[in-house]
């Protein structure tokens, strides 16, 4: 039986980009062209990056993340990843890694004394494998899914090998337990994990799509965390909740003040971040108001019609749920949106609006929204507030690499687009 190594670092768009290699590398020095974190969907150059002939498509230093190579249970041998971080040549981060830039923001925490523990539901739809936009067979009726069967366990029981090998999975690969339950949509269902640090949290969001996805083709179906795959139902969505904690391990939100300020630096930034939390063409689809899928800056406490919900529960455990994102989007760019946003507030004192009581869909209020489609997404990387917690280079190639997007996709029919975006997003 072989054994093989993935070295792969991640890029705009939340794919892992690498080698295979023999198991025996692991560890060893390995060079990537930096470009190659800087890519579309389609897995080309962007046309035009300063990253690619202008520079003369330089190599950067694939260094550790800091963590032990992964096993991928879907895999054929003994397979293992190795999860890596861009370096230019002279050893400095390269500031276009997505990770990186989750770490920048996490560092300026650290400078606080603070620590950001977080967690993420994430929902996917399960599919008949081999192209189909269709609903798979229940293993053990026989029968196709066709109907709505929110929190069903008898749903659940009928796919419980696939979901057996998941659940494994994910404790061999240091993901930790999970639960599982079936969502609004047909063959629609919802992961969530165990909290912990942001930074192992993001990568683990990368992992467990991966394994859910690799497992999915091994029990011939197919899985997506595209943002609306079926225009009829429910769209998937990636809820991030996070709380910070000091260095005596106290929760920085059990005081309000720290709390609601946090709250208000990202309604501040919610506009301005539309593109983080809905990368593509498609991801526009799910805000639909009333679908469970927040389309204004609101926030309010035990309230799910809200962007930002605080949950009830102990007041050791505060957090703030952010409820906006996609299924699509990528973990280490929402994150740093997300957080990078909740400490501007903090450290400015920010106070926000008051929280919304009821159905958020139906405020009287006019209230600052998503901006509407991918292009004004794009254009909106350009406020001033992202340059204080995301770096420079993050925003431009970013920018340039969903124009290009944006422009393929225009040429493609709505069922091609949907079928480009089944396997990466």
């Amino acid at each position: 039986m072989s054994k093989s190594l993935r070295v792969a670092a991640v890029d705009l768009n939340g794919q892992l980009r690498g080698k295979r290699v023999p198991k025996g590398m692991s560890g060893k020095q390995m060079r990537m062209p930096l470009s190659v974190l800087n890519i579309d969907v389609f897995g080309a150059d962007i046309q035009e990056s300063p990253l690619v002939f202008e520079t003369g498509d330089q190599d950067g230093i694939m260094e550790p993340a800091g963590r032990d190579p992964v096993p991928l249970p879907w895999v054929a041998g003994e397979a293992e990843l190795d999860l890596r971080v861009m370096h230019n040549e002279d050893g400095s981060p390269f500031e276009g890694d997505p990770r990186i830039a989750l770490s920048d923001v996490l560092n300026r925490y650290a400078h606080h004394g603070w620590q950001v523990i977080a967690a993420c539901e994430l929902e996917f739809f399960l599919l008949e494998d081999g192209g189909n936009l269709a609903p798979p067979v229940n293993p053990k009726t026989g029968r196709r899914l066709s109907g709505t069967e929110i929190l069903s366990l008898r749903e659940l029981d009928g796919f419980d090998h696939f979901f057996n090998d998941v659940s494994e999975g994910a404790k061999l690969m240091g993901i930790g337990d999970l639960t599982i339950t079936t969502e609004a949509g047909v063959g629609q269902f919802e992961v969530t994990m165990t909290h912990g640090p942001a930074l192992h949290i993001a990568d683990n969001v990368i992992l467990l799509k991966e394994l859910i996805k690799g497992t999915a083709r091994n029990h011939g179906m197919a899985a997506t965390f595209m943002a609306k795959p079926f225009s009829d139902e429910s769209g998937n969505g990636l809820h991030t909740h996070f709380s910070v904690i000091n260095q005596a391990g106290e929760n920085v939100f059990c005081s309000q003040d720290k709390l609601q300020s946090a709250v208000a630096g990202c309604l501040e930034a919610f506009e301005a971040s539309t593109l983080f939390f809905a990368p593509y063409v498609n991801s526009f689809e799910r805000f639909v108001a009333g679908a469970h899928a927040p389309t204004s800056a609101t926030w309010g406490y035990e309230n799910r019609t809200v962007a930002m919900r605080i949950p009830s529960g102990p007041k050791a455990a505060t957090r703030i749920e952010h409820r906006v994102a996609g299924g699509d989007a990528n973990p280490y760019l929402l994150f740093a949106a997300i957080f990078g946003a909740a400490l501007e507030g903090i450290e400015r004192n920010s106070v926000p609006p008051a929280p919304i009581e009821g159905n958020a869909y139906e405020h009287p209020v006019q209230l600052p929204g998503l901006l509407p489609d991918l292009s004004a997404a794009i254009e909106g990387l350009e406020a001033p507030l992202l340059e204080q917690f995301m770096p420079p280079l993050i925003l431009e190639n970013l920018a340039a690499t969903k124009s290009q997007e944006r422009d393929l996709f225009d040429k493609l029919s709505d069922h091609d687009a949907l079928m480009a975006l089944i396997d990466t997003a």
